[in-house]
């Protein structure tokens, strides 16, 4: 695991400034630690999720958070809520049709401090 020095030092180098507040506030919360982590690296390690495996992985009233983004590929069936960094529009599309809840990681970091009932899918 990496050190909260660590994530600190590298949230200096990252240009969005929504990404580093959410890093930031990850980081005073040791339940989002890990996510800080994964965060605080290099983008090009940040997972793509299709809504396939969203729909393996998940059941009905689940949060989700994806430390990357949402592709279209596959159907969900189930209504959940997925946080993510970013998703493709028809992704968004077909969660509209479930009426699926779409947040922010940072909104959902404000809202859920414990991290209760969150599950991470990389």
């Amino acid at each position: 695991m990496i050190s909260k020095t660590k994530i600190k030092s590298r949230i200096k180098r990252k240009t969005k400034s929504e990404l580093a507040e959410t890093i930031r506030l990850a980081t005073k919360n040791e339940s989002w630690i890990k996510l800080a982590a994964i965060l605080s690296g290099p983008t090009r390690q940040y997972s793509s999720v299709n809504l396939e495996e969203i729909e393996k992985q998940t059941t009905v009233g689940d949060t989700v958070i994806i430390p990357g983004k949402v592709l279209s590929k596959g159907e969900i069936t189930k209504k959940v809520r997925i946080c993510a960094l970013s998703f493709s529009q028809t992704a968004l599309d077909k969660l509209k049709k479930t009426k699926s809840e779409v947040v922010s990681i940072l909104e959902e970091i404000k809202k859920n401090l414990k991290a209760s009932g969150v599950k991470l899918i990389k």
